[in-house]
């Protein structure tokens, strides 16, 4: 009984929470119409500054639809091999991946261990480390390969960035506030990477792999900006 309700009381919390960001983004979307109104008049110069808002709002939007489509991949590839390996409550493992895919790195791994140990214990060792497997390969396919074609460069985020995120925000909103840390985190280095006042802090919260591509790709206009100097001179 202590469990029950130790159960429903996390579940209200987040039931709670979850209305009341859902009124925001109501209130949010009523207010949308009249904001490029608003800033015309307190801008100086708002068709520069609305450019770079559009530009931030479709990069933003890109990156949400994208995110949202291929957790909902990895959530149905997690139920369907569930389903064929006849573990109990694969809607509900595949709807804790699709919500866990938000979160980079260690949101599959929390998804996957109570549904490994519940093959592990239903049907058994090789039941369980075939489950294992189903993670782990939709988690490389989806996660590793076809995520970042699609995002390309320029969402990625630190692993500290990422953690930190996840302590303030579930402090903040509690568990849906871990699961919506990273996208609320991506959207606030969409928005520092859209003015060139602020791109040197999306960079500074960007990983290891984007600061060597930025690096490659600042080594290469050198080198072209070189021989273009030496074509000059001769």
């Amino acid at each position: 009984m202590n469990l029950a309700g130790d159960i429903f009381s996390g579940l209200s919390s987040v039931l709670t929470n979850g209305f009341l960001i859902l009124l925001t983004v109501v209130f949010i979307l009523l207010e949308a119409a009249d904001l490029p109104k608003k800033l015309r008049i307190v801008l100086k110069n708002p068709e520069r500054s609305l450019s770079t808002i559009e530009k931030f709002s479709q990069d933003a939007k890109r990156y949400l639809v994208i995110k949202t489509l291929i957790s909902a991949a990895t959530g149905v590839a997690i139920w369907l091999w569930l389903l064929i390996l006849g573990v109990d409550y694969p809607v509900l493992w595949g709807t804790l991946a699709f919500l866990l895919n938000y979160v980079p790195n260690i949101g599959s791994i929390i998804a996957a261990v109570p549904a490994v140990l519940l093959a592990l214990v239903q049907v058994g060792v090789g039941s369980a480390l075939l489950t294992t497997l189903g993670f782990v390969i939709v988690n490389i396919v989806l996660g590793n390969l076809v995520e970042p074609k699609l995002m390309g460069r320029g969402l990625s985020l630190s692993a500290l960035v990422v953690f930190l995120s996840l302590v303030f925000w579930g402090w903040v909103l509690g568990p849906i506030g871990m699961i919506l840390s990273v996208p609320m985190t991506s959207l606030a280095r969409i928005a520092l990477e859209s003015y060139e006042g602020t791109r040197g802090l999306a960079i500074m919260l960007g990983s290891d792999t984007e600061i060597e591509l930025i690096e490659g790709m600042e080594t290469a206009d050198a080198m072209r900006r070189e021989k273009k100097e030496e074509k000059k001179i001769l």
